[in-house]
């Protein structure tokens, strides 16, 4: 019988804003003197590469990238390289400040909680489910649960930058299993990734897959959830 559950985060309980909000919002307070359609064309090469973490996945990455994107998610470091390097090759205006925008995708308002996330997790929390949030992240994400008032509903976060595992890897949901109290067979992992959050099946968890869709094309994916766990 599941006892708790394992979340992940980009994509399952939140969703990063397009890129084309993401690079207007930064360019409302930066001087980057673009025109509608060049500040359109550069949206369209962001997403060309997937500079935007979270966001649309690269089309294709460049040689020089190609090392830190495959590790990106293991320090903080990684992460800012792997995504500034993409940035870079989407050819943006000399006066944007890549190291800016970037971390302008780390601010709770860049990030949009799914309408069902907050009610399943208070749910869970008055069932005493306990939940842990296990992640591939460059970045501390507590920020962002806090400002959106869910921090209070997770028990753990298992980040693969804090970890030094990474998913699939077994190890970060042994971890997150073992912060929980609970043995693998006894935890579920929710995710919109198959192959990554999927990866905890071989430990011997159970798997809800979601869709990563935009927050207002995926209203309900995570309450039949509620129907599986204990009431």
């Amino acid at each position: 019988m599941t006892k708790g559950v394992m979340f992940d985060f980009s994509g399952t309980l939140f969703r990063v804003v397009s890129t084309a909000e993401w690079l207007a919002a930064f360019a409302a307070g930066a001087d980057l003197g673009l025109s509608p359609r060049e500040q359109a064309e550069l949206v369209g090469r962001l997403e060309e590469f997937g500079a935007l973490p979270g966001g649309v996945p690269p089309r294709r990455i460049p040689a020089g990238a190609q090392q830190a994107w495959g590790t990106r998610d293991l320090t903080p470091e990684l992460h800012r390289s792997a995504y500034t390097a993409l940035t870079r090759a989407a050819a943006p205006p000399a006066a944007l400040d890549v190291d800016a925008l970037y971390d302008a995708h780390t601010a709770p308002t860049s990030w949009r909680p799914y309408p069902d996330a907050a009610p399943v997790l208070r749910e869970l929390r008055r069932r005493g489910v306990p939940v842990a949030v296990v992640s591939n992240i460059g970045w501390d994400p507590r920020p962002v649960f806090r400002a959106h008032g869910l921090d209070e509903l997770v028990d753990s976060y298992v980040l693969s930058y804090e970890v030094g595992a990474q998913k699939p890897d077994p190890a970060i949901f042994e971890t997150a299993c073992a912060r929980l109290g609970l043995a693998p067979a006894d935890v579920l992992m929710v995710g919109d990734d198959r192959t990554c959050d999927g990866g905890a099946t071989a430990l011997g968890c159970r798997f809800h897959p979601v869709e990563h869709l935009p927050v207002d094309e995926r209203p309900d994916a995570l309450t039949p959830l509620l129907a599986v766990l204990p009431g």
